[in-house]
C-alpha cells in the first residue's frame, strides 16, 4: 500500500481501494475506506470535524497517533489498533501473501467490497476476537443480554428494536459503526464482522479511554449530548391506551389532584384526529383544546400528545404532500407502506421540507393551543413488513440511509421547538440512532409484552441505550400488552412500577385488556372509532397495590433534586443516568459480570426483582460501606449479600461517603 500524508491523518492506496485515517475528537480516529474515486465527505453522525495528529512511517508501514489511540497500519494494508502500548483491537485478515508469489489460500480479508449498482457496495469489516472480552452498548434488543459478547445483532429499526452501532469494550475502548444503512454485526467467538447491505464507503469511529467515563464523553462530545432535562417532567407520567375525549383526560387530571398526588406530565394517546396524518385534534372529542391545556396548568400537569409519522390517503394533508413528493417511497407497486387502521403512507423524515411541512401542521394544530410536548410514536418507522429494499428516502434507499430516520424526525419537533424560543423540551419517541439525544428525545421500549420476561430484557435495554450514547430512557411500566384479569398481573405492575422509579422517567403506559369498553361512534374514522383499554391510574388496581405505587413515588418525588443532579451530569459529559455496574467501579472484575442489578447514578445501587414470587435476592455489594434505604442496616462492600424483597420494596443501597 502506497501512503500519503494528509491534513489531519494518512491515505493509503492499493489496487482499487483508498484507505483514511484521521484524528477525529478526544484519543479517537474515524478510519474510511473506499473503491470509488474519493470519499463522500458525509460525516454521517459525527459532529466535530477532524484534529491533527501524529504520523510515523517506517520499514514495516505507518503509525497515527491521537492522544492515547494508536492505529499501525502495514504495507499491505491491514490494521492494528493500540492504546499506548496495549493492543486493543485489530483487523481479521486471512489473506497472507504466499511464498514465490503463489496467491493466498482463504483470500478473506479485513475490508470487504461487493458490488451491489452504482457507486454503492455490500461492505464488510472483520476483526480478531478477543478472549475474554466484554462488549455493552448497541441499543435496544428485546433479549436479556446485557454483555453482547457472542451475540448477533441485526442494525435495523424495529417497533421495540433500536439499532445504535456503538459499543463499549472491557479492553479499554469504544467503536461506532458510522453508516445508517439496514446490515448486521456479530461479535463471534472466533472474529468480529460488521456488515452493510448498502454503503459507499466503510466508515467507522474507534476511541480509547482509561474508563468508561472516559470512552463515553469522548463518544458523546463527537455525535451530541441530550440538552437540559426539564425539571417539571422529572415525576410522574400518566398515560393509557387511550384517554379518547377532553373531558376524561381532565377527569383523571383532576383526580390525581384531589387525591394529593403531584403529576407532572398526562398523554393524550392516537386516534384523537380525525384520520392519521390530519394531525389535529377531532372537534367532536376535543372541543377546546387550549381550555383544556389551560386548566391542567393550573394543576400543574403538562400535556403530550402523540403524533404518528403516518398518513391515511384520506388526510387532509396526503395531497399537498404527495404532490410535493414528502412521503417515503417504495420501489414497486402501491405507495402504501403501513395498514394498521387505515391506507396509509409514512412522511420522509430525511427530507427536510418534510420535516417543515409537519412541523408546520403541528404548530398550527396544537402547539399554538399550548401544547409543548410530543410523542412521536412509530417513529422507526414501523412498516407493514420491514422489507427495507422495497422503500427510498430523499437521500436514498432504505437500505443505505434507513437506520437514521428516528433522529430525522426527533430533529423535526426539536428544531421546531427550538424556533419557537421553548428550551424545556423532552419528546416520547419510541426508536432512536446515533445522535438522537441532542434532539431531547426521551425514548421508550416499545410495544412490549406485560410478563416477566419482558422485565428482564427491559433492564438490558435500558442500561446497553445508556451505553449507547441514549441517557433519556423509559419503559411501558407493567409492559404494553396486559390483561388484568392475569392472576400475576398486580405482582407484576407493582415490580415494574419499583424498577421504573429508579429509570430517567417514571411513566404510567399500557394497553390494558379485556377490551370490553363500547366505542364511542361505529365509524371507521374519527376520534371516536379507536379502542380504549382499562383504566391505568395509581388506584385502577385496588388498594393494596396503589398503597405500594404511591409509596414508591413519593420515594420518586423524594429524588427530584438527586435526578436533576444526573440528569444534568448526562448533559455535561454523556454518562447515563441508569449505569451498569462496572461504570461506576471498572477495577472491580465482579462488576463486568455483574447483570442483574445497576447503579442509579453514582451513588445508588438497584436490584430489581426481575422474578415471579421472588422475596429476597442476592446483590453484590462492591468495595466501601453501603447502606440499606429501607431498614438502614450498613452493609461492608466487596462480597454479596442475601437481601430481602418483600413485594412492598426492591432492594436498593446507598453508598455512604468514605472517612
Amino acid at each position: 500500500m502506497e501512503f500519503t500524508l494528509r491534513e489531519y491523518g494518512v491515505s493509503g492506496r492499493e489496487r482499487n481501494e483508498t484507505l483514511l485515517v484521521e484524528g477525529w475528537g478526544r484519543d479517537a480516529l474515524r478510519v474510511r475506506a473506499t473503491c470509488n474515486a474519493d470519499f463522500t465527505g458525509d460525516p454521517v453522525a459525527l459532529e466535530r470535524a477532524a484534529v491533527p495528529v501524529r504520523v510515523t512511517l517506517d520499514d514495516r508501514g505507518v503509525t497515527v497517533e491521537n492522544g492515547k489511540i494508536r492505529c499501525f497500519i502495514s504495507h499491505s494494508g491491514w490494521m492494528e489498533f493500540y492504546a499506548g502500548s496495549r493492543l486493543i483491537l485489530k483487523e481479521y485478515y486471512r489473506d497472507f501473501r504466499g511464498a514465490n508469489g503463489h496467491s493466498p489460500s482463504m483470500k478473506l480479508a479485513g475490508r470487504e467490497f461487493k458490488p451491489v449498482s452504482g457507486s454503492d457496495y455490500a461492505i464488510t469489516a472483520r476483526f480478531e476476537a478477543s478472549p475474554g472480552e466484554r462488549i455493552f452498548g448497541m441499543g435496544q434488543y428485546q433479549q436479556p443480554n446485557l454483555d453482547l459478547k457472542g451475540c448477533v445483532l441485526e442494525l435495523a429499526q424495529r417497533n421495540s428494536q433500536i439499532s445504535i452501532p456503538f459499543y463499549l469494550s472491557n479492553r479499554g475502548y469504544g467503536f461506532l459503526w458510522n453508516t445508517p444503512g439496514i446490515g448486521e454485526a456479530a461479535f463471534g467467538a472466533n472474529f468480529t464482522q460488521w456488515r452493510s447491505r448498502l454503503s459507499p464507503e466503510l466508515d467507522y469511529w474507534i476511541t480509547a479511554g482509561d474508563t468508561p467515563r472516559d470512552i463515553l464523553e469522548n463518544y458523546t462530545a463527537v455525535t451530541g449530548r441530550a440538552p437540559e432535562f426539564p425539571e417539571n417532567a422529572l415525576g410522574l407520567w400518566q398515560s393509557k391506551l387511550r384517554y379518547r375525549t377532553q373531558e376524561e383526560v381532565l377527569q383523571v387530571a383532576r383526580e390525581y389532584h384531589r387525591r394529593g398526588i403531584p403529576l407532572d406530565v398526562i398523554v393524550i394517546d392516537f386516534f384523537h384526529w380525525i384520520r392519521q396524518g390530519d394531525w389535529s385534534f377531532d372537534p367532536a372529542y376535543w372541543p377546546d383544546p387550549k381550555g383544556m391545556v389551560e386548566e391542567l396548568r393550573g394543576l400543574g400537569v403538562r400535556c403530550m400528545v402523540s403524533i404518528w409519522p403516518t398518513v391515511d390517503r384520506k388526510s387532509v394533508n396526503f395531497g399537498p404532500m404527495l404532490d410535493r413528493g414528502l412521503f417515503v417511497r417504495t420501489e414497486r407497486g402501491s405507495i402504501q407502506c403501513f395498514d394498521f387502521q387505515g391506507d396509509t403512507v409514512i412522511y420522509d423524515a430525511l427530507n427536510p421540507e418534510a420535516r417543515a411541512y409537519i412541523w408546520d401542521r403541528v404548530r398550527e394544530n396544537y402547539y399554538k393551543a399550548g401544547i409543548d410536548m410530543f410523542w412521536l410514536d412509530e417513529a422507526e418507522p414501523e412498516y407493514a413488513a420491514y422489507d427495507h429494499e422495497h422503500f427510498r428516502h430523499y437521500t436514498g434507499p432504505a437500505l443505505k440511509v434507513g437506520n437514521a430516520y428516528p433522529a430525522a424526525h426527533a430533529r423535526a419537533f426539536y428544531e421546531g421547538m427550538r424556533a419557537q424560543g421553548q428550551t424545556d423540551i423532552v419528546n416520547l419517541l419510541r426508536c432512536a440512532w446515533v445522535g438522537s439525544q441532542k434532539y431531547a428525545a426521551l425514548v421508550w421500549s416499545g410495544d412490549i409484552p406485560s410478563t416477566f420476561t419482558a422485565l428482564r430484557d427491559q433492564l438490558s435495554a435500558g442500561l446497553n441505550m445508556g451505553i449507547a450514547g441514549i441517557p433519556w430512557w423509559t419503559s411501558d411500566t407493567g409492559g404494553f400488552f396486559g390483561d388484568v384479569r392475569d392472576p400475576y398481573f398486580n405482582e407484576l405492575l407493582v415490580r415494574w412500577f419499583q424498577f421504573s422509579t429508579f429509570c430517567p422517567v417514571l411513566r404510567m403506559h399500557g394497553d390494558r385488556g379485556p377490551h370490553d369498553i363500547p366505542r364511542l361512534s361505529q365509524l371507521d374514522y374519527g376520534g371516536g372509532f379507536s379502542e380504549t383499554g382499562r383504566p391505568n391510574e395509581l388506584w385502577s388496581y385496588g388498594e393494596d397495590v396503589y398503597r405500594i405505587l404511591r409509596k414508591y413515588l413519593d420515594l420518586r418525588l423524594a429524588m427530584k433534586g438527586y435526578i436533576k443532579s444526573l440528569m444534568d451530569e448526562a448533559s455535561r459529559t454523556g454518562s447515563p443516568v441508569m449505569r451498569p455496574m462496572f461504570y461506576e467501579f471498572p477495577e472491580d472484575d465482579r462488576c463486568w459480570e455483574v447483570d442483574d442489578q445497576y447503579m442509579f447514578g453514582g451513588r445508588l445501587l438497584v436490584a430489581p426483582v426481575l422474578w415471579q414470587g421472588v422475596t429476597e435476592r442476592p446483590v453484590y455489594l462492591p468495595r466501601g460501606k453501603w447502606r440499606c434505604i429501607h431498614r438502614g442496616t450498613v452493609y461492608d462492600g466487596g462480597s454479596t449479600i442475601l437481601a430481602p424483597a418483600p413485594l412492598e420494596w426492591i432492594p436498593v443501597f446507598e453508598k455512604l461517603p468514605e472517612p
